[in-house]
């Protein structure tokens, strides 16, 4: 039985590889070449983290309530006719639609993937190797996500379609691969309480009302990997504004991919050799001081801020998922790792537009510098709350 259910460990691998192949990463031309413009695009993306925001607790309930397969399942047939929208649609109304169900397919897979896998190595006796794996999960994920934008920039001048249609594709292959997942049912089966819907919210609610450090170290993973997502937009805006060449945007996505990928594969030996406490100031005070250094508009800094602010986003995801994972009952795991994504989609809602507003008026480095001001005041305030993080 342990052997079945550490199966889903591989078949995870699997299945993260298919649901984030990047091949639609570059959504904004396609749309542009649709005949949208820069305000619709926008638009879209609004949509995109409302719709998130509006389906991320139901869909945490929906798989603590009935099953993780379920959800995965559902994601995946969200993505297919996501993609085949994006195909058919001529008007921003369906193009919109298309963004909902992408909204919907994120929703379904994001924490419901990380809460099988740490149910199945919980059933496994193997909980101790989740940062191991989580990392080995984020690496697939940055590999997966530019291995497709790479050959999405092949698609582009050439068949822009064929990248949807070949995200149905991966999404069929997905599909399949959920259903060979073993659920990890005997976990809910020790739950001795009747399970219902209303009752994994009240006892999610309670749990984040009664444990602060949780709650609060949601609210700071929501806002640090907000800025580090809203740093990676606006400086494609930055890159095009400064002209930078065709190769050298290319290239300079690639480097980050790889800095990304060595960043994440290091971080369970930064876990076990330093504490989680030493751990996330140590990054949060880095990020801070790579933002204030914005106030200089100097573009080869500029550049390497946007590398090494990557790789802390990418090295924050493992070590947040792990530590939730530890605090968080098996029960309540869907539904509170939800609520996580739920606190970064709020985040992006309120400062994707701020930000742009801020370059608008001021400069990018203006913008940045300000947010590393904000930063900087945030991360002493819950300074306290994370010296209690063992």
């Amino acid at each position: 039985m342990k052997t079945k259910y550490f199966a889903n460990i591989r078949k995870s691998y699997g299945y993260t590889f298919l649901s984030w192949f990047g091949i639609t990463g570059l959504w904004v031309m396609y749309l542009q070449t649709k005949g949208l413009s820069l305000v619709q695009v926008g638009l879209c993306e609004s949509i995109f983290h409302i719709a998130s925001f509006l389906f991320e607790v139901p869909s945490g309930v929906l798989a603590d309530r009935f099953s993780y397969k379920l959800n995965l399942i559902l994601g995946r047939l969200a993505v297919i006719i996501s993609a085949l929208l994006m195909i058919a649609s001529h008007s921003f109304w369906m193009f919109a639609l298309a963004f909902v169900l992408n909204a919907l397919s994120y929703n379904m897979k994001s924490g419901t993937l990380e809460a099988l896998i740490y149910d199945s190595l919980k059933l496994s006796d193997a909980t101790k190797k989740y940062p191991k794996i989580i990392s080995n999960i984020d690496v697939i994920i940055e590999f997966g996500d530019t291995l497709g934008v790479v050959i999405a920039g092949f698609l582009v001048h050439w068949h822009f379609e064929l990248t949807y249609i070949i995200a149905m594709v991966f999404g069929f292959i997905g599909l399949v691969t959920v259903l060979v997942f073993k659920e990890p049912v005997q976990t809910k089966k020790q739950i001795t309480d009747k399970v219902t819907t209303k009752s994994i919210i009240v006892n999610s609610y309670k749990t984040l009302k009664a444990n602060h450090v949780l709650r609060n170290l949601m609210i700071f993973h929501a806002l640090f990997s907000a800025v580090c997502t809203a740093y990676y937009y606006y400086f494609q805006s930055l890159m095009e504004t400064q002209h930078f060449s065709g190769w050298l945007i290319s290239g300079l996505m690639v480097v980050s991919a790889v800095i990304n990928i060595l960043g994440i594969k290091f971080t369970p030996q930064f876990q076990e050799c330093v504490s989680k406490r030493t751990l996330l100031i140590s990054l949060s005070f880095s990020l801070v001081a790579l933002l204030l250094l914005s106030w200089s508009a100097l573009i080869p800094l500029l550049v390497g801020m946007f590398l090494i602010s990557q790789m802390l986003g990418s090295m924050v995801e493992p070590i947040f998922s792990s530590f939730y994972n530890e605090m968080i009952d098996s029960k309540q795991r869907a539904t509170l790792l939800s609520v996580a994504s739920v606190l970064f989609s709020a985040a992006m809602i309120i400062l994707f537009p701020a930000v742009g507003w801020l370059i608008e008026v001021k400069s990018f480095s203006v913008a940045f510098g300000i947010i590393g001001v904000i930063l900087l005041g945030l991360t002493l305030i819950v300074w306290r709350n994370i010296k209690t993080v063992k």
